[in-house]
């Protein structure tokens, strides 16, 4: 087992060691042919994750800087007034970030382990609208919270004006998004947690209303404007240099995603849309492996179940000693997180995203087995 197997964190995670030799490539030039056919091979695969239709009219598009960034950049394409959905550390950054940028935010805090049901979203719309735009994280890393988009598209369609803007780094490539059919009008993501690639790139969507209204307001910022770096995307010329070698991981995993490579056996043969439901399908079954896991040892999901994202399962460490669960894994040769911010040694973390294998989640829940009789023994006895 490598070093980079052992890593079960909620994010950076497990990357292939084929996607590590694309690293090692040596770059070619960004304004060369040989750049505009790795910016062609990244699209297909990067429309499937984002689960568009092959006629759909959103774009795609990657841009060299973080996640974090493009949050900030979203924001300065939409209208001043902002709704944020706060229901962990990451959907609250997005609301500082607006607050920090002067936009005028009202905040719809939601507790951390649950989710914006439509009915609430639907009176906060009504009652303190119109807003230029919504913002809210699908899978909230920090809680192990999946946002179930259906609802949110329900409570926004009596306020048609409003953009819906997602963070949907931990969910991409690991749970089906749907951008179109939920009504996504923007979304981003960083590829360093279930696309299984080193952090460095952040990759997009944009729907077209998204872009028409963007294109008519004044851009108060070169680098992070989505138009650009989009329109950028299209006419395969970047705005600055990118990161060259990330841009040949994305374009390799992407191809191999879609290839079905990445599959257990019993899924190989499946390509394009199948082969990505198959992954979203593999995520699924990691998430009931590990809450069945947890439940047989009496340990609570920090969300409820129907809530628990299919990439990262936070877990309740109520009775647990996390720090000494997590130091004897980590001497076991597996690293998995504690709780974030005010959740730490409350609840621990664990990320079966990616290309982890369900066999390879095995070996961690049995090892973990193993030392959480030690961990729980300082408070059994009292």
């Amino acid at each position: 087992m490598s070093n980079q197997e052992t890593l079960w964190i909620p994010g950076p995670t497990h990357v292939r060691p084929e996607l590590l030799e694309e690293l090692s490539v040596p770059p070619v030039g960004h304004r060369s042919k040989a750049m505009i056919e790795m910016i062609e091979r990244i699209d297909p695969g990067l429309r499937l994750a984002f689960g568009l239709e092959e006629n759909s009219s959103s774009e795609v598009a990657v841009g060299t800087h973080s996640a974090t960034a493009m949050m900030e950049g979203s924001l300065g394409a939409v209208g001043a007034r902002i709704l944020s959905v706060v229901n962990g550390a990451f959907s609250k950054r997005w609301r500082d970030i607006a607050n920090v940028m002067g936009k005028e935010v009202r905040t719809l805090e939601i507790d951390w382990g649950d989710a914006v049901g439509e009915e609430l979203l639907a009176q906060e719309l009504k009652s303190q609208g119109p807003f230029d735009a919504v913002t809210l994280v699908l899978n909230e890393t920090s809680t192990g919270v999946l946002t179930p988009l259906a609802p949110v598209k329900r409570a926004l369609a009596s306020s048609p004006e409003t953009l819906l803007l997602i963070d949907v780094v931990s969910a991409i490539a690991g749970y089906g998004i749907d951008f179109d059919d939920h009504g996504v009008d923007f979304a981003l993501a960083g590829i360093n947690k279930a696309l299984a690639l080193p952090p460095g790139i952040t990759v997009m969507c944009a729907s077209r209303r998204f872009l028409e209204q963007a294109r008519k307001r004044t851009t108060t910022t070169w680098y992070l404007d989505p138009v650009r770096t989009i329109e950028g995307h299209i006419a395969r010329k970047t705005p600055t240099t990118p990161c060259i070698p990330l841009y040949g991981a994305l374009a390799r995993q992407l191809e191999d995603i879609s290839a079905g490579r990445t599959l257990a056996s019993a899924d190989r043969g499946r390509t394009g849309g199948k082969a990505w439901q198959a992954r979203f399908d593999k995520h699924e079954r990691m998430r009931e492996q590990t809450l069945s896991w947890a439940a047989g040892h009496g340990i609570q999901p920090f969300p409820r179940r129907e809530l628990s994202s299919p990439t990262i399962s936070c877990l309740s460490g109520t009775g647990i000693d996390v720090g000494a669960l997590m130091g004897g894994l980590k001497q076991d040769g597996f690293e998995i997180g504690n709780g974030y911010g005010p959740l730490k040694g409350e609840t621990f973390r664990i990320g079966h995203m990616g290309d982890h294998t369900e066999a390879a989640l095995e070996d961690l829940l049995k090892a973990a087995s193993r030392r959480l009789r030690s961990a729980q023994e300082p408070f059994s006895q009292g």
